[in-house]
């Protein structure tokens, strides 16, 4: 599991980038048309706006940039002191610093400048001001020049680090340089660190995995280290130490006793002394490489004290040859059980007592034996003999060439004619009870008897139960409902022919209405006004308001031109007639009502009265009239405008052209409208 990933931070632009990058944004996501005839708040907030979002840029950027470099006091002490190795923590932290206070002032200057805005009385006075706002936040980049690039510098060998969590099972190889570490790690790991025979090659730390016992182990090669005082260590040997003294992991402690690495036991004795403080409270193993070249029994007796003062207190000494192999595995097992049986230690330390309640509380179950029989292993002769084959190299080959290869179908197939030739013998595969059978021809008769006869043993049983079901169906078919004594009374009689003639009546109502005449829909079928009117008489309307009503719907089917004309008419009759003064009155009435109505709904449209020879004019008049006709009154008409006009206007607003839409002013380009024509299209002009 890796608990710190710093691959993910972000790339650092410099000052003048981040400037471009900050300026462009803000002109593509803000308006960018104003005019002086806007009113001056218009203006106030279309500058607002640019300072504000430039400012809110800014600050996103920069506190993307110090949100994604780890601090210091947060992040594990190995990191930590590490950075300080590598960076210099004092820089690192002024870095980030100055980038906090630039993103501090630079919200300043933008809260001062859109203050001031608030007061600007003309769109160059807001201009100036905005142009000032970005200039000073633009300088404040560019200023920070340095810290960017210095980030940028530190993000690039960041991730380069590797990937090292301080949590997990680790084992550390340490020494003297060119004594063997990289080799061994290649050995015991899938990395591929990189070997030379001199001395540094590894100047940084380098991370491998391996398994044991189904677990998960990181390897850390550790560049070398000189035996001299801390403060005259440089920088590659400092991440050994830092990663000794940090990290919770088996050392291994590797000594040339060749001494083909340039340094002498003795010195490399030495240097273990020294930095023995940092293997305190760890499991250490100290091994001896290049055992190829000499091994510990040549030794002096010098030299073999000196090896044995360092595995004393309880540290063992192992020999390795990374050449031959010799004790590598050996080595690497010693030290994940070392590290494991220490991490429980710990583990049981810090727990205390509450372990052992736990444990008081577990109960271990074994099995007891059923019997007394003794039940040895049982291995099959065929995995026996195929054991001994394997440890017979030479013997297993020739056996493997004399053993027959095993026919597959595909082969079968090729041997055979290939696709579309070969069938497929299914046969072989049947499981019968004589292989003979396999192939036998199925046949008709067995025994003197029909082979079909087998398949159902109770086909006879089945069949006499058919029958008897087929003779009782034929008896209730065979009875004669005719012959049952069924009598009608008069009364019956009577409704059977009601019933007829009513369903003679609904046939012939359904063929006329499937006649061939065309139908007259609800609208334009013709009224019979007798039957109405004498309808409405024998319900007790009175004659007067019959009268009204006639006239009324007179009126409303006739335009103008015909209601006046039969107006006219009726003023010639009403001297004799007293039924057609009362209609001439009530159509009076219905032409100054409708004319009310045409004045009042132009002035609500919003049209101007116009002359009757505007013939467009009135029929738009007429149209809205028309529109509203089936309105009881004026008032409810006037109603239902204003309600018409108030759903439309959230349309109308989402319609208009706003500031920040773009626009060509020019509709007539020059390129396109002037010079000499030449032969080719023209339909761009």
């Amino acid at each position: 599991m890796v608990v710190y990933n710093f691959k993910k931070i972000a790339v650092v632009p410099n000052g003048k980038d981040l400037v471009d990058i900050v300026l462009s944004r803000t002109q593509r996501k803000t308006p960018t048309v104003v005019h002086p005839q806007y009113a001056i708040h218009r203006i106030r907030r279309f500058y607002m706006r640019k300072v504000k979002y430039c400012q809110t840029t800014i600050h996103e950027k920069l506190s993307q940039i110090l949100e994604e470099f780890p601090r210091l006091e947060d992040i594990h002490p190995f990191y930590a002191d590490l950075m300080n190795v590598l960076y210099d923590k004092d820089h690192y932290k002024l870095a980030l610093g100055q980038l906090n206070t630039a993103k501090s002032l630079i919200d300043g200057i933008g809260r001062d400048y859109v203050r001031l805005m608030k007061y600007g009385d003309s769109q160059f006075r807001l201009k100036q001001l905005k142009r000032a706002a970005l200039g000073r936040m633009c300088t404040l980049l560019r200023r920070q020049d340095g810290s960017f690039k210095y980030l940028e510098q530190v993000r690039q060998h960041m991730a380069r680090l590797p990937s090292i969590d301080p949590a997990t099972r680790s084992i550390i190889l340490t020494g003297f340089p060119n004594v063997g570490k990289s080799s061994f790690m290649n050995k015991v790991t899938r990395a591929n660190v990189d070997v030379q025979p001199y001395a540094f090659t590894t100047k940084s730390l380098f991370v491998g995995h391996t398994e044991y016992k189904y677990l998960n182990w990181q390897i850390i090669d550790s560049p070398g280290i000189l035996d001299h005082p801390l403060e005259d260590r440089n920088t590659i040997e400092m991440q050994s130490i830092t990663a000794l003294a940090h990290l919770r992991a088996c050392i291994l402690f590797l000594i040339d006793i060749s001494e083909h690495c340039g340094y002498s036991i003795k010195e490399q004795v030495d240097l273990f002394k020294h930095i023995k403080p940092l293997f305190a409270g760890k499991p250490l193993i100290v091994v001896m490489t290049k055992s190829d070249l000499v091994k510990y029994s040549d030794l002096n007796e010098e030299q073999k004290e000196l090896l044995n003062t360092m595995a004393s207190e309880s540290h063992e000494l192992l020999a390795i040859s990374n050449i031959t192999d010799e004790g590598v595995m050996e080595v690497k097992q010693a030290a994940c059980d070392k590290l494991l049986e220490h991490r429980v230690e710990t583990k049981m330390q810090k727990t205390g007592k509450s372990v052992e309640n736990i444990l008081s509380r577990i109960h271990l179950a074994q099995p007891e034996k059923r019997d007394d029989k003794q039940r040895p292993a049982a291995i099959p002769q065929s995995v026996i003999e195929e054991l001994e084959r394997r440890k017979n190299g030479e013997d297993a080959m020739e056996d493997d060439e004399e053993r027959p290869k095993r026919l597959l179908e595909k082969d079968l197939e090729a041997m055979n004619g290939g696709a579309g030739v070969y069938s497929s013998d299914y046969k072989k595969r049947y499981m019968l009870k004589n292989e003979d059978w396999k192939y036998d021809v199925v046949p008709e008769f067995m025994d003197g008897k029909n082979i079909a006869d087998f398949v159902d043993a109770d086909i006879l049983q089945r069949l006499d139960a058919l029958e008897k079901e087929e003779e009782e169906r034929m008896k209730i078919a065979s009875i004669d409902f005719g012959a049952t004594d069924l009598t009608v009374t008069a009364e019956e009689e009577r409704l059977d022919a009601k019933i007829r003639d009513k369903q003679a009546i609904y046939k012939q109502m359904h063929n006329l209405k499937k006649s061939s005449k065309p139908r007259l829909s609800t609208k334009n079928r013709p009224i019979d006004l007798n039957a109405l009117t004498d309808e409405l008489k024998d319900r007790g309307i009175s004659e007067e308001v019959l009268d009204k009503a006639r006239s009324r719907s007179v009126t409303s089917r006739t335009d103008r031109s015909s209601s006046k004309a039969r107006l006219d008419r009726s003023q010639s009759l009403s001297t004799n007639n007293p039924t057609h003064h009362e209609r001439n009155r009530s159509l009076s009435e219905r032409r100054v009502v409708q004319e009310q109505t045409s004045v009042k709904t132009d002035s609500i449209l919003g049209k101007r009265k116009r002359s009757l020879s505007n013939l467009k004019s009135r029929e738009r008049t007429q149209s809205a009239t028309d529109k509203l006709s089936g309105i009881k009154d004026v008032k409810t008409q006037i109603k239902a405008i204003k309600l018409g006009h108030k759903k439309l206007r959230p349309l109308q607003q989402e319609a208009r052209r706003g500031e920040a839409d773009r626009a060509v002013y020019d509709v007539r380009p020059k390129h396109l409208v002037t010079g000499k024509r030449t032969n080719g299209k023209t339909d761009r002009r």
